[in-house]
């Protein structure tokens, strides 16, 4: 079984990945941490000392590499589908699956933990709903090209195991 998951930041990537990995008995990677750990850096500094190029042909390089397993669940960042070539390669690879709560619940989220994440860190609390939506927007056609859609905010693994016994 190989599986990607696509979604914005905060639609439950990383803990839902981590949990069908678990469940499926596949080795899991969350790219974003992949990246850090190659580089020995967060994303911010990376972004900051190396630039956004940079950054997205690591991420292309990794994705490549991690997909080339037998088995695997990968967590891929929330721009990682934003080059054609990568959402391409994970549909070419494996199962695609767009994570795709609502914008409150996504909202929500963000809010709680902001500080973890360097794109709203410093936005009031109330422009986070508006900075997903306008994201997305740009985001959704290539989010679309998955395989697999979930767009509930209540999911549970069976949600997943319904959605891959049909794919």
């Amino acid at each position: 079984m190989k599986i990607f998951l696509l979604g914005f930041m905060g639609a439950g990537k990383s803990f839902w990945g981590k949990q069908l990995a678990d469940h499926y008995q596949l080795p899991f990677y969350d790219l974003d941490e992949v990246i850090v750990q190659d580089e020995a850096m967060t994303i911010s500094d990376i972004f900051a000392n190396k630039g956004e190029d940079y950054f997205r042909q690591k991420e292309s390089n990794l994705l490549r590499e991690l997909s080339k397993q037998d088995k695997f669940l990968i967590s891929c960042g929330g721009g990682t589908p934003c080059l054609q070539e990568n959402i391409d390669l994970m549909n070419g690879r494996g199962v695609t699956i767009w994570l795709h709560p609502s914008i409150d619940v996504m909202a929500e989220r963000l809010v709680r933990k902001k500080y973890k994440r360097p794109l709203i860190a410093d936005m009031p609390d109330e422009d986070v709903a508006d900075f997903i939506e306008r994201k997305l927007s740009e985001r959704a056609p290539f989010y679309g090209q998955a395989q697999l859609i979930i767009n509930q905010d209540d999911i549970s693994l069976d949600t997943f195991t319904e959605k891959l016994a049909d794919a």
